[in-house]
Order: structure tokens, then sequence, then C-alpha cells
């Protein structure tokens, strides 16, 4: 499951002094237009990477998938950024971060195994900017106005118009996903408490490692995170399914990177409404692959919670410019 904004705000925030972290150069010129290109195909790949892992758990199950996420994601990182920003800092609460994010990936994973649709999964995931805006104020002490705090309020009301009683989220695995989409809020929140000394490829790089043991451990512990016959994974998959997870694999450590690049090279206020595009790709995806189409329900109460998404970030462009006005006046005294 896609946690790749949180990991790409890394890139944009400056290190402290001594911390030993190159800060990126401000974007200008048509850096911007790439950042966003970048961002679009970003989201694109990680909802492809996604839909690939959905179609080989019927024959691997959820932990073995965790295992394959990790032992490919790892190593295309270190590819791609050739080794180069690996190595941790704040080692314990990186480690945190990315053994948290394995427990949303889990619960992902087994709600696609147990029959929940990739759109109506992204639909409930679309809470997660809502609420980092409520996490935001203890972690990060940031301040939100009433404004903010009503349009939080209508896009949780969305939410739950999403999942009334009868209707077609209404099932055994959405508190699962709900709670797995809360921890993701948290982990987005703390890879920015970590982005003052923590690289991207680093954040990028532990997160896929920890999929490893947790997924062994799972498969070991847990009953039902196996394939659905029981018994131990395939050690090798079929042709098919082996391609599913090369995909897999690879397309989510390339996301990764190339999300963080996109955010050095873009404003964070232009690219969040990229956020909710795999609400799009999902859509497209499940009813390609499986014929997934989700309920009136559903899709209204997305657009709730989307809607709501995009007023608090023009809430926070407004608030930003405002600061930034002040400075100025300040200035020309």
């Amino acid at each position: 499951m896609r946690d790749t904004p949180g990991l790409a705000d890394a890139a944009r925030t400056p290190a402290p002094a001594g911390a030993g972290r190159r800060q990126p150069r401000a974007a200008s010129g048509e850096e911007p237009v790439r950042g966003l290109l970048l961002i679009g195909l970003a989201f694109a790949v990680i909802s492809c990477a996604d839909a690939a892992v959905k179609w080989v758990l019927p024959e691997i199950g959820p932990a073995a998938a965790m295992v394959w996420r990790g032992l490919l994601g790892a190593p295309v990182v270190a590819l791609l950024c050739r080794g180069r920003g690996l190595r941790p800092v704040r080692r314990g609460l990186l480690a945190a971060r990315s053994l948290l994010h394995t427990a949303v990936s889990a619960c992902w994973y087994l709600a696609w195994a147990l029959g929940v649709g990739l759109a109506d999964s992204y639909a409930v995931a679309a809470a997660c900017p809502l609420l980092m805006t409520l996490l935001a104020i203890p972690i990060l002490g940031e301040r939100v106005g009433w404004r903010r705090w009503s349009s939080t309020a209508t896009g949780f009301a969305g939410v739950l118009f999403m999942l009334q009683p009868g209707g077609e989220l209404w099932r055994p695995e959405t508190p699962m996903l709900l709670a797995a989409t809360a921890a993701m809020a948290l982990t987005r929140i703390w890879t920015r408490v970590l982005a003052g000394t923590e690289t991207p490829a680093a954040i990028a790089f532990w997160l896929m490692a920890a999929h490893v043991p947790a997924g062994l451990l799972l498969l070991l512990l847990v009953p039902g995170m196996g394939p659905p016959g029981g018994g131990p994974p395939p050690l090798l998959p079929g042709p098919a399914a082996c391609l599913a997870l090369l995909v897999f694999g690879a397309a989510n450590g390339a996301a990764h990177l190339m999300f963080a690049r996109a955010f050095a090279l873009a404003p964070v206020a232009a690219i969040a409404p990229f956020e909710y595009s795999p609400l799009i790709w999902g859509t497209l995806l499940g009813f390609a692959i499986w014929g997934e189409v989700p309920a009136w329900t559903t899709l209204a109460g997305a657009a709730a919670v989307v809607a709501a998404g995009l007023y608090n970030l023009h809430r926070e462009r407004v608030r930003r410019a405002g600061e930034r006005a002040a400075a100025s006046a300040r200035e020309g005294r």
C-alpha cells in the first residue's frame, strides 16, 4: 500500500546544521512542471503495483507478498540511489515508522485477499489527509482554524456515508482498513519529523527492508496470512505470478524515489491534489482486471472526502500566503 506523499515531504524539508545532509535546490523554470509529471507518473506506478499484488495474492498470500516487496523493493531503491544516503541517523524512530507501515501493508493485503475492491480500499484511504490534519496538531504543533475544522468534519461525514449500514463498504474488513488508514497518517507525520535528518533514500530503503522480517513473522505466527489453501507459500510461484511480483517490488521502490524527486522540484501545494488520483487509477484497474464497479454510495462519499481535502489544501495556501505577506510587510518597515 502506498505511503508516498509523507516520504516525499522529506525531500523538501531542510536538514538542520551538522546533519550532513545536502539541501535540495529551489525549484525554478521548468522544474515544477517536471515535478508534476513525476508525481502523476509515481501515483500511476504505485497503483499498478497495488493491482499486481492484489492479483497474485490468491497464489502466495499476504505475508509472502510482504516478503517479496522487501526482497525486490529494497535493492531497487539501493540501485536507483547508487547506494548513497542509506545510512540512518535516528534509527529508533525510523525503525518504528517502518515497522508500523508493515502493519499497514499487512492490513491492506489481507483486505484485498478477502475480496475488498481496489477502488473501495482507496476510497477509505482518502481519509488519510484529513487524519494528518488532526495528527499534525499535537505532533507538529500546527494550528487549525474553524474553516479547516469544518471541512475536516465534512470529510469524515463522507467517510461515514461510505460506511453506512447495508452499503457496499459495510463489511468486516472495513474497520481494519480504517485503523490502517489512521496508522498510515501517523507514519506520514513521523516521516516529516524524520525529514530533518534522513534522506528519502534511507526512508524508502528501510521501509522496504522492514517488510522481509515482518512478513516472515506473520507467516509463522498469524493464521490466514498464508495462501488461501493453507500451508507455506510456494518457493517459486508460476511464471505469471513471478512477473507480477517483479512488477510489484520494482514499482514500489521506483515510485518512492520518484515521489522524493518530484517534491524536490515542485511546490508541495501544487503536488498535494495528486493524493487523490489513485481513486481514478483504482477504479480503472479494478474494472479492467476484476470487473469491479464501486457503489454510488462509495463514489459519493469519496467525492465529499476529496472535496474536504482539497479545501484544506486551499486554506493552507491562504494561510501561507498571509504569513509571507506579513513577513514582507515587516521587512519593508
